[in-house]
């Protein structure tokens, strides 16, 4: 039986335990972030030190990805899938009894080598076991998960935090994959594998693991060293440049590449890709400033601010399926740009904000930008993977999945970078008129008792305030106009889109 003719005996439940595993992968990689201060103080070290949680979770992840395609071809699709969720449950369990913050950290990092096929290879079987004119309602589907996921994520991490203990943000993966494991594993035990047996490339697995580790570490850790005024983070870059120049090169005249570079040689694949990590790591830079912005601007805890920014997840989890069956019907490209138009907007909304803005206000702009969610993910998916044969799906998810994480930790650097900068160009300008020479402060501290140390400490907290929401203001901007730039790059790509389906 060909894997092309294999149907599961129940393809809802074959679907529901590819998605349940995919949605504890996704949710574990912001489940963690709220508990940070609880962890490291628990353990007795410090904030800093508690980061690297984060860090060597996210190292290991971003190595697994593009590893992805080869393993599968080595092992078998399902068998990947399965030992992945098997081998991270049983690393979220190490994680949740780690006595140590070195325990915990090289726990994590095992925890996100396993985790690193879950996404590609749920998005490679949804494909293969979903009929052909509805494999685009499959991927409407995976992309709910990785919108709803990470908006589930802080808040359900802050409520175990607070309500129980920081380790059952781990603990409370094992039951989960528990049951996906044999949701999938009955329904897909009959499904055809194909191996095949290549010489393993090891000069091209090395240079990917130094070049990328590299790079991640310094993505991560670049803002609290200063960057570049920093000796390590200036040898990490050197290392990240040097490594992966030379693993392009060698992979593109490899016979055997552990990573298909040669994917890109397809014009939708290319464009698609480009387009996917561009608009995710804006996307993402929305949701990682945000919730900053109501917790230090406006006063919000953890929770509320994740509360805040979850109805972007509402018309994604009602409309993702009804997308994806009409899609095949539409130009795929006008979904994008509708998505790039909408979010667009929404962050143009955005810039119009200040400080007195209402809990209300915010909720409904995140629920109108979910309209320009619904229509990201899966179009842009489909896109990309549209001209790749059966066999190169698995390769193409997985690589296009790393490029997005990766994008992803780019844009988490250069925002906070970006922000904290404009925070402080707007201070130093709102500064430059707190003087007394300035007859406009002279009118306003004259009442209130002068130029004294009380008076101008209030001042300089409002203006705190003020720099920071300006900042933020510009930073909407930005992120506004480079949805806008981004419909330029989506009409590069050729219809038809489903051909390769």
């Amino acid at each position: 039986m060909s894997d092309a003719a294999f149907r599961p005996p129940s393809l809802p439940l074959a679907a529901l335990g590819l998605c349940l595993a995919t949605f504890m992968q996704v949710l574990d990689t912001t489940i963690a972030n709220v508990a940070l201060p609880t962890i490291a103080g628990d353990l007795g070290v410090s904030a800093d030190q508690g980061n690297w949680v984060i860090t060597s979770f996210a190292v290991c992840n971003a190595i697994a990805l593009p590893l992805t395609g080869w393993v599968a071809r080595t092992i078998g699709e399902t068998k990947l899938f399965i030992g992945a969720v098997i081998l991270f449950a049983v690393t979220s369990f190490l994680c949740g009894i780690a006595q140590s913050m070195p325990e915990l950290i090289a726990f994590r990092a095992l925890q996100g080598l396993c985790s690193g096929p879950l996404f590609p290879m749920a998005q490679t079987l949804m494909m293969a076991i979903f009929p052909r004119e509805k494999r685009t309602v499959a991927l409407a589907i995976i992309g709910m998960v990785t919108v709803v996921a990470p908006i589930i994520g802080p808040i359900t991490g802050g409520w175990i935090t607070d309500n129980y203990s920081w380790r059952w943000i781990f603990y409370i993966n094992v039951p989960i994959a528990v049951i996906a494991t044999f949701m999938v594993l009955i329904q897909l035990k009959d499904r055809p594998d194909q191996t095949q047996k290549t010489p393993v490339d090891y000069i091209g697995l090395s240079l990917l693991v130094m070049g990328v580790g590299a790079l991640q570490i310094m993505l991560d850790k670049g803002n609290n060293l200063d960057w570049f005024d920093s000796n390590f983070i200036v040898t990490l870059t050197g290392i990240a440049v040097f490594s992966l120049a030379a693993f392009v090169i060698w992979e593109l005249t490899s016979a055997h590449p552990i990573v298909n570079l040669r994917l890109f040689k397809d014009r939708n694949f290319a464009v698609g890709t480009v387009a996917l990590v561009l608009g995710f790591s804006a996307f993402f830079a929305i949701n990682l400033i945000l919730p900053q912005w109501l917790e230090r601007n406006l006063g919000y805890t953890a929770v509320w601010a994740g509360l805040a920014s979850a109805p972007m997840g509402v018309i994604p989890l009602l409309f993702s399926s009804v997308v994806g069956k009409y899609a095949p019907h539409i130009d795929l490209r006008i979904l994008v740009t509708a998505s790039f138009l909408v979010i667009s907007s929404s962050c143009f909304i955005r810039a119009g904000f200040n400080t007195e803005i209402d809990f209300m206000s915010i909720a409904l702009v995140q629920g109108y930008m979910g309209l320009g969610v619904v229509l990201f993910f899966m179009p842009l998916t489909t896109i990309l993977l549209s001209n790749l044969d059966n066999h190169q799906i698995a390769d193409g998810s997985g690589l296009a999945t790393f490029l997005r994480v990766l994008g992803g930790s780019f844009a988490s650097s250069l925002s906070i970078w970006l922000w904290d900068r404009r925070e402080s160009f707007h201070y130093a300008q709102l500064n430059e008129h707190v003087s007394p020479h300035n007859p406009a402060a002279q009118h306003f501290f004259e009442p209130i008792g002068g130029f004294v140390a009380n008076n101008l400490a209030q001042v300089k907290q409002m203006m705190q305030s003020q720099a920071l929401m300006m900042s933020t203001i510009d930073y909407f901007t930005l992120l506004g106009w480079l949805f806008l730039g981004l419909l330029a790059i989506i009409w590069w790509t050729k219809p038809p889109f489903f051909k390769g389906h």
